[in-house]
């Protein structure tokens, strides 16, 4: 019984394997540089958004400018810039982690090619979002 386990979980490594070579392919076409670059990119993406909500509501007070997630309307509206910063830290700080423990899962399991395409595919899609909130910030700074 044992015996037959085991090739069943040698089996369906053998087949992720073959996907693995692909997905990170995909993973170094849309994040060519090391995944250090890319937390490095996402903690600064974070920053300016912040500033650049900071900035913006101070100079043009609330008129276009708003936070589109309900944790920093919340935020905001208990408190103001010093509870959005903290849930801001909070929020890329449990993405990194998340992120950080699914590669080393991953890696953990042999499959370091999925471990890189996780980091990727966690935080590319953040950084997407965020530049067009970060430029819209800024358009509305200078309004």
């Amino acid at each position: 019984m044992f015996e037959s386990m085991r090739a069943g979980i040698k089996k369906a490594k053998d087949q992720e394997r073959k996907l693995e070579r692909p997905i990170e392919k995909v993973s170094r076409l849309i994040w060519p540089w090391q995944e250090s670059k890319l937390l490095l990119f996402v903690s600064l993406m974070a920053v300016l958004d912040f500033i650049s909500t900071f900035s913006a509501l101070r100079i043009n007070g609330n008129r276009g400018v708003f936070e589109s997630g309900w944790i920093a309307k919340w935020a905001l509206g208990i408190g103001g810039f010093p509870e959005l910063l903290l849930v801001e830290a909070v929020t890329i700080g449990v993405l990194i982690l998340i992120a950080i423990g699914i590669r080393a899962l991953y890696n953990r399991l042999g499959f370091p090619g999925f471990a890189r395409s996780a980091f990727v595919f966690i935080f590319v899609p953040y950084s997407v979002i965020i530049i067009p909130v970060i430029i819209n910030n800024i358009l509305h700074a200078f309004r």
